[in-house]
């Protein structure tokens, strides 16, 4: 029977490329690598590694004492047994892709490879994003002309990241996601003998970080792969529930998203970086809209000059005064002169050194800020995100831009309970949402043929896009 995806894709006249579909690693083969790379001795400490991460039996006194997220479970199946069988065995997914409707998949790992760039442990991240490349380069290497894997880059230090990036590269490997959000101790409570679980700063890259990224953005565009971020920010701060994953899992894919873009855009990395593509994936693309705006909001009544007329040395002492004796109370006229002082110290005067928070960008005007952003920034949106709609909403978004949304179909995850209804279930936007045939093409095509070949034009060769991705 053909698959309601298949019967859509027949009706296209484009390509349907999968920006972030996912496969299960076959664990006893991933850790052969491993082995092979490493020695036994490494394979043990990573086991030992994994059962802490989400094997370890915590019970729920024990989460609710530590304060301790709830992980995921029960993540990687589905009550579907050939999608199931389909996540891991390369063959078979291959196989089915015309049935999902899919002609070209770029695909993300989902567990050792995928946890390897945050490990805080050297030796066990280095040699498993090294390994684990290896693995999945060599494991895809008879489909590359319908799929291609993703490899892992630790990013603790530029220097690690751009081995790592060099290794891909060797491996011929095409895309790859970056590590951020890592965990970095906090040195006073270091001293104090506070465990970094309990005491740490995440890592956003573009701003207040220990480390000068820029090199690790010249080498992604001197290798060709644009920067894409897949990290997690359930069971931090406010998504950090000891007994409900569904309170970490919602939104934690665009809080972390939102934070790395802001942090880039704020840190002026497009402005040096101006060919420069990154991705924030599975976090869908509403808060890229709004993030555009509060940008522009704030830039509008915080720039370099506009800041500087909300000092409280501004005000007209004498002229606030009278209107105290003129309207306010005898108890308001008597404490004038220590409501002055607490204004002149009070909130909003802990001043920093560089007044201008957008220093970096060297942005002179609003349209400027939004050319800085838009092209640079792309966002994974899952099929079933009616959201995505806004990312094409010119008359809502600022100057009549549109967001890059690209389809991230989040195969082999638990919540894709059928593989061959995702690109079904994303026409529904073009059938009951509003979302034009013009802007479905660029969701499902062209904007990903934007992300994946401006850095590297000859990204789609040898594939079953390639003639359709040079004619964007």
């Amino acid at each position: 029977m053909t698959s309601s995806s298949k019967k859509i894709r027949a009706r296209l006249s484009h390509p349907v490329i999968d920006s972030d579909g996912h496969w299960r690693e076959f664990d006893p083969i991933a850790l052969d690598y491993l082995r092979e790379d490493a020695g036994q001795e490494l394979v043990d400490k990573w086991n030992a590694r994994v059962r802490v991460l989400g094997e370890d039996g915590t019970s729920s006194k024990e989460k609710l004492d530590r304060r301790t997220g709830q992980a995921p479970w029960w993540a990687l199946a589905t009550p579907n047994t050939l999608d199931t069988a389909t996540s891991f065995i390369p063959k078979l997914l291959y196989d089915r892709l015309d049935d999902m409707g899919i002609d070209f998949a770029i695909l993300y790992p989902s567990s050792l490879q995928l946890f390897a760039p945050y490990l805080g442990d050297p030796e066990l991240r280095l040699a498993g994003c090294h390994s684990f490349n290896r693995y999945a380069a060599e494991t895809w290497a008879d489909f590359s002309d319908r799929v291609t894997p993703i490899g892992v880059i630790p990013m603790h230090t530029p220097d690690e990241a751009i081995r790592e990036l060099e290794h891909c590269k060797e491996l011929g490997i095409k895309a790859v996601a970056l590590g951020s959000l890592m965990r970095r101790s906090i040195p006073e409570a270091e001293r104090k003998g506070i465990s970094r679980r309990y005491a740490c700063w995440l890592d956003v890259l573009g701003i207040d970080s220990d480390h000068d990224y820029d090199p690790v953005w010249e080498k992604c565009q001197e290798l060709g792969y644009p920067a894409t971020f897949h990290s997690a920010a359930e069971n931090y701060g406010l998504r950090n529930s000891p007994s409900n994953f569904v309170f970490n899992h919602i939104g934690h894919f665009a809080a972390a998203g939102h934070a790395v873009c802001k942090a880039l855009f704020l840190g002026g990395v497009t402005r040096r970086f101006p060919n420069m593509r990154f991705a924030f994936l599975e976090g869908g693309v509403s808060w890229g809209c709004t993030l555009l705006a509060d940008l522009i909001s704030h830039w509008e009544k915080r720039n370099a000059e506009a800041v500087k007329l909300l000092s409280p040395k501004n005000l007209d002492r004498m002229r606030l005064h009278d209107l105290v004796k003129q309207f306010g109370t005898e108890a308001m006229n008597q404490g004038w002169t220590s409501f002055l002082e607490i204004l002149d110290r009070g909130m909003g005067n802990n001043v920093p050194e560089e007044l201008d928070d957008f220093v970096a960008c060297q942005i002179r005007n609003e349209k400027e800020l939004s050319d800085l952003f838009v092209p640079n920034f792309f966002f994974g949106c899952e099929a079933d995100d009616a959201n995505l709609v806004h990312a094409f909403n010119r008359k809502v978004n600022p100057f009549g831009t549109q967001l890059s949304a690209v389809l991230s179909s989040d195969i082999s995850h638990f919540d894709v309970s059928d593989m061959t209804e995702v690109l079904a279930e994303a026409w529904e936007l073009v059938e009951d949402r509003g979302l034009s045939e013009e802007d479905f093409h660029s969701f499902a095509f062209g904007n990903a043929v934007r992300l994946w070949a401006d850095l590297n034009p000859n990204f789609f060769d040898g594939t079953v896009v390639e003639n359709a991705a040079r004619s964007i």
